[in-house]
């Protein structure tokens, strides 16, 4: 199962979200992140990922990690995931348009969850609120949830 990372900027009203423009998860609203690579660390592969697809500079020790998910895939086990979630509201940089994202500010009261996975509208509003949580999403082949998502608090 791969490691990946995942990351939402925040202001005090808005939240920055990605058209995903190629790859997985292409034509879908998500934060920015992907793959750990080597041996680097969820944050190291996170403060990579920003600058590759929005060119915005993250500090360690400013991210917020909020959630770890499990993204299950049936028929598909190499789109298997444990997903580490991180909220961030300081940064350097203007969030810019790449070749893999196109980032919009949103307010936090207006998310189009009709435009992301399936799954971000059952623990996206959790991590927002200030909870910290583990998660358990199963989907079927054609990229739809398969059962509710189990959520459970996130201890390490």
């Amino acid at each position: 199962m791969k490691i990946t990372t995942l990351c939402f900027l925040l202001t005090e009203t808005n939240i920055l979200l990605a058209m995903k423009k190629r790859g997985f998860g292409a034509g879908k609203m998500n934060g920015f992140g992907g793959k750990v690579q080597g041996d680097e660390t969820p944050e190291q592969a996170l403060i990579r990922e920003a600058f590759e697809e929005i060119e915005v500079t993250l500090e360690e020790d400013k991210l917020d990690k909020v959630a770890i998910i499990h993204f299950k895939f049936d028929n598909k086990p190499d789109w298997d995931q444990e997903c580490h979630v991180y909220l961030a509201s300081e940064w350097e940089g203007e969030p810019t348009e790449s070749e893999e994202m196109k980032p919009e500010w949103y307010a936090k009261s207006e998310i189009p969850y009709d435009m992301m996975w399936s799954d971000d509208i059952h623990w996206l509003p959790k991590v927002l609120a200030g909870e910290k949580i583990r998660c358990h999403v199963f989907f079927n082949d054609d990229q739809t949830m398969k059962e509710n998502v189990v959520i459970e608090p996130l201890v390490e």
